[in-house]
């Protein structure tokens, strides 16, 4: 699994539909609107390299309202997020 980051600048009357029409990507995990000098931040998680350039250039890239990216390829991860779900495996929470 390749995890990446990308950072976007997209137009300011465009980002809810922006945002929303990138987290409908089915590679897309999470997106952020932020402050700062990026408008959103965009989790992307792909089975391989290759598929990275795809999803990056052609889906979030053309997407309306996206005017440019910056991408970040992680090398490891480092959460409490993730170690958690990998011991909860087929653990789900019983209803109350």
């Amino acid at each position: 699994m390749v995890t990446t980051v990308v950072l976007a600048v997209c137009d300011i009357h465009r980002v809810p539909e922006t945002a929303q029409a990138i987290a409908d990507l089915a590679e897309v995990s999470e997106v952020y609107s932020v402050s700062g000098d990026y408008d959103l931040v965009i989790m992307v998680r792909v089975r391989q390299q290759e598929d990275l350039a795809r999803v990056v250039t052609e889906s979030i890239g053309k997407t309306p309202g996206i005017e440019r990216t910056q991408t970040l390829v992680a090398f490891k991860v480092y959460s409490r997020h993730d170690i958690e779900s990998m011991f909860s495996l087929g653990f789900e929470d019983e209803p109350a």
